[in-house]
């Protein structure tokens, strides 16, 4: 059985002193050390949410300057396009002018020779009529 003397009293002064030793000795730097440890893993923890809060501004920036640079070269294009248009109706306008010139030009000379050929065909035709109908008649007709 348990019996209270003065060792036991021995007992709990040993105890408390071995407490107090060994928290002198362990517990406090321990403590120390661990508190050390959460303050630097929040210090990293802050870093890192800091640099990822920065990598989301920029990948935010890379992205809106994307659909800007997307935008503005669709305009381009368009602006582009438009002049090509505007260009291929001025190409257009040309070359059927030139065409209608040369359509022109040939429908004169083509004009200018039946004229020609019809002066030429007239004067031709009392000498073409009077050997016609000498060969009808078989004698010469003056």
């Amino acid at each position: 059985m348990l019996n209270i003397d003065g060792t036991l009293i021995l007992q709990i002064a040993n105890f408390l002193i071995l407490l107090v030793v060994m928290n002198i000795i362990l517990y406090k730097p321990i403590r120390g050390i661990l508190a050390k440890r959460d303050d630097e893993m929040n210090s990293r923890q802050k870093t890192i949410d800091d640099y990822q809060g920065r990598a989301k501004d920029n990948e935010d920036a890379i992205e809106s300057g994307m659909v800007s640079a997307r935008k503005e070269g669709y305009q381009e294009k368009e602006s582009l396009k438009a002049q090509g248009q505007e260009e291929e109706k001025g190409v257009l306008q040309e070359a059927g002018a030139a065409v209608e010139r040369k359509l022109t030009a040939a429908k004169q000379e083509i004009e200018t020779k039946i004229t020609a050929a019809r002066e030429n065909l007239e004067s031709e035709i009392s000498g073409f009529s009077g050997e016609l109908a000498e060969k009808i008649l078989g004698r010469s007709v003056q």
